[in-house]
């Protein structure tokens, strides 16, 4: 499994529940870790594997040594979040090289269901809370460029010009 890069259109279009807890679906979600850890990322969601799916894995530790700390959430929502926000660095597997400081609120709950479709309520903080809002808005169709303050965007624009360029290379020769 190969994630998917800038500006591939699967990163922008609408994504279908899961809807079948299977093992197709722990197939899939063994290989976005394997992929997330591959490109040393902390996570990543179908979008960004090609799949347009509800489904999202993260481990903020990114160390497939300390498995605990993974996370599989299918159909994730918010349903409260905290007025209080800050900022931090993010990147993007989706986006190699690029980083900016990405306003956030700080917490919030949330609800999904599992790997076996278990329905699970989470209040995530601090970096776990900014993981799964940046691997959210992939399931709503927002990249992390969209939340850059202006003076980023303007300062990143070459490095997105060139993520295109090799898209439409590799595309005119597919």
């Amino acid at each position: 499994m190969e994630v998917v890069l800038y500006p591939d259109p699967r990163l922008r279009r609408r994504n279908a529940p899961v809807q079948r807890f299977d093992a197709d679906l722990e197939a899939l979600v063994r290989d976005m870790f394997e992929a997330m850890y591959r490109t040393k990322g902390v996570g990543l969601a179908a979008p960004q594997a090609g799949l347009n799916l509800r489904l999202l894995v993260y481990n903020p530790e990114g160390d497939p040594a300390k498995s605990q700390g993974e996370r599989v959430l299918c159909n994730p929502r918010i349903v409260w979040r905290s007025r209080d926000k800050d900022w931090g660095e993010e990147g993007c597997l989706s986006f190699p090289g690029i980083f900016a400081r990405i306003e956030r609120p700080t917490a919030v709950h949330i609800e999904a269901q599992d790997l076996h479709g278990q329905p699970t309520r989470l209040e995530l903080a601090d970096w776990d809370g900014r993981i799964f809002q940046h691997e959210l808005d992939h399931l709503e169709g927002i990249l992390f460029i969209d939340r850059m303050t202006p003076s980023d965007k303007v300062r990143i624009k070459p490095l997105l010009d060139e993520l295109a360029e090799k898209f439409s290379t590799a595309r005119a020769q597919a």
